[in-house]
C-alpha cells in the first residue's frame, strides 16, 4: 500500500515515497505498479491522481502526483522549464578524483536487438546537466549527492558511469548489477506561487543504512 508513504498532500498534489522495485507505469507483463495503485490514492476525489514525472523501477524516493488535469499540466510545464529542485543520493563504484563539479553530456537513446535500449553519450543527443558533490567514501565506494538541472531518461545513471567514470552500485544496465541499485530521490521542491511550494524529503531506504550511519557519524 502506498497511502502510508505520503510525504506531502493538498488539493493539488501528492508527493509519494516510491519504494525501489516498483515501476511507475504498469508493466506489459502485469504486476504491481504505482499506476495500478492510483485508485487507492484518491482520498475522496472523483479522479485518481497521475504521475507528473517518472522514476526508474529500481530508484526509490520522491515521486510527484497531480490530483487534477490542470495541476498536472502546470506541474509538468514547471518540470520541463527546470523549476523543480531535485536532490538524489547515490553510491557509486569508486571514488572521484575531485570532490564536486558539474557534468554536461548530450544523451540519446540507442536500441539493439541483442541488448535492448539504453541511453548513450552522443554529440547529436539532448543536452543534460547535473551538479554533484561527494558526501563520503568507504571501501572504495563513494556517496554522491546529485542535483540534476535537466531531466533526461537515465540521466544520473549515465552521468555517474560516463561523467564520473564510476557507475552506480547495483545498476544492471550501466554497471555490474547487484541485489539493489543504490539511487534514491531524496528530496523534491516545486515552487508554486502564490501557494506554498510542494516539498518533501524521503527517508533513506534500508539499502542505504550503512551510508546513513556514515553521514550521521560525520555530522
Amino acid at each position: 500500500m502506498l497511502d502510508d508513504r505520503i510525504l506531502f498532500i493538498d488539493a493539488e498534489a501528492i508527493l509519494l515515497d516510491k519504494p525501489a522495485g516498483l515501476p511507475v507505469d504498469a508493466p506489459r507483463a502485469g504486476g504491481p505498479s504505482v499506476e495500478s495503485a492510483l485508485e487507492s490514492l484518491r482520498f475522496g476525489f472523483q479522479r485518481s491522481p497521475a504521475a507528473v514525472h517518472r522514476l526508474d523501477r529500481d530508484t526509490s524516493g520522491c515521486l510527484l502526483l497531480a490530483r487534477n488535469p490542470k495541476a498536472h499540466k502546470r506541474f509538468a510545464a514547471a518540470f520541463e522549464a527546470g523549476f523543480a529542485e531535485k536532490t538524489y543520493w547515490a553510491v557509486i563504484e569508486g571514488v572521484p578524483a575531485t570532490a564536486s563539479g558539474r557534468i554536461s553530456l548530450p544523451l540519446a537513446k540507442r536500441s539493439t536487438r541483442e541488448s535492448g535500449w539504453r541511453m548513450v553519450v552522443c554529440r547529436k543527443g539532448r543536452p543534460s546537466e547535473t551538479d554533484w558533490r561527494m558526501l563520503g567514501e568507504a571501501d572504495g565506494c563513494a556517496l554522491i549527492e546529485f542535483r540534476p538541472r535537466t531531466g533526461r531518461t537515465h540521466q544520473l545513471r549515465v552521468h555517474a558511469a560516463e561523467g564520473l567514470g564510476h557507475p552506480i552500485v547495483g545498476d544492471p544496465v550501466y554497471g555490474r548489477g547487484g541485489p539493489a541499485m543504490l539511487l534514491h530521490a531524496l528530496s523534491l521542491r516545486l515552487p508554486r506561487d502564490p501557494k506554498p511550494a510542494i516539498e518533501g524529503r524521503a527517508p533513506l531506504p534500508a539499502s542505504f543504512a550503512r551510508w546513513a550511519e556514515l553521514i550521521d557519524a560525520g555530522a
